[in-house]
């Protein structure tokens, strides 16, 4: 996609990212408070960033970094992102969590959200983190839920059996799924409040480094 600039979130984006993302979001499913921006950016501001082309903004990629052992057994949207204010963010841990990706509909399908995701693992290699988990909604599950369970459904769209736009998508970018959250996000309805969980292992991962904070931009 041409003309895209991935940068950092600022203050002044946020009025324009609560109509975007009211614009991306199914009807069922409330934008964020400018509250809730205004928290992520106090809180982690490397790990929130935008897509922008020719002046507007059309994506944004909101993460944070977290002791995954503190969540891997079971977790919702909302205990891991402290209802959306980030306030878990832990900067002794090796893994950032993705909470959030939206794209403008009217320009799905030109490579946003690839240049989204490799934001984030340009991030994720700048800081020394292990991984990338992201839990991701299972917009295609409603239409086959009364015959079969969401992990089946995940599974078959594994194997290439079914095609669902989120998984789908996140597998074509290197991530592994690994399995399904269930109430993950109750209001989802699409995905029967269900999510996959995938994974995006650092290949430049060094243990015997800390965890870096880089000192200059990295987008």
């Amino acid at each position: 996609m041409s003309n895209i600039t991935i940068r950092h979130t600022r203050e002044a984006d946020i009025a324009e990212l609560v109509a975007l993302q009211k614009k991306s979001y199914p009807p069922e499913m409330p934008p964020w408070s400018p509250v809730k921006f205004e928290h992520q950016l106090e809180t982690f501001p490397l790990g929130q960033i935008i897509a922008e082309r020719e002046g507007r903004i059309v994506g944004c990629a909101s993460s944070l970094v977290v002791m995954w052992d503190d969540w891997c057994d079971q977790h919702t949207w909302k205990e891991i992102t402290a209802a959306g204010t980030f306030r878990n963010h832990n900067p002794d841990g090796k893994t950032l969590y993705g909470a959030e990706v939206f794209v403008d509909p009217e320009v799905r399908g030109e490579g946003l959200g690839h240049a989204l995701y490799e934001g984030r693992r340009r991030l994720c290699r700048a800081m020394n983190l292990k991984r990338i988990i992201a839990c991701g909604r299972l917009p295609g599950y409603h239409k086959h839920a009364a015959e079969m369970s969401a992990e089946d459904y995940a599974k078959r769209v594994v194997w290439g059996d079914f095609r669902d736009p989120v998984l789908g998508f996140q597998l074509h970018e290197g991530f592994h799924y690994c399995g399904v959250i269930e109430d993950y996000l109750p209001e989802d309805r699409e995905s029967g409040g269900n999510a996959s969980l995938i994974v995006w292992l650092n290949p430049r991962y060094d243990a015997s480094r800390a965890t870096l904070i880089p000192e200059e931009d990295i987008l």
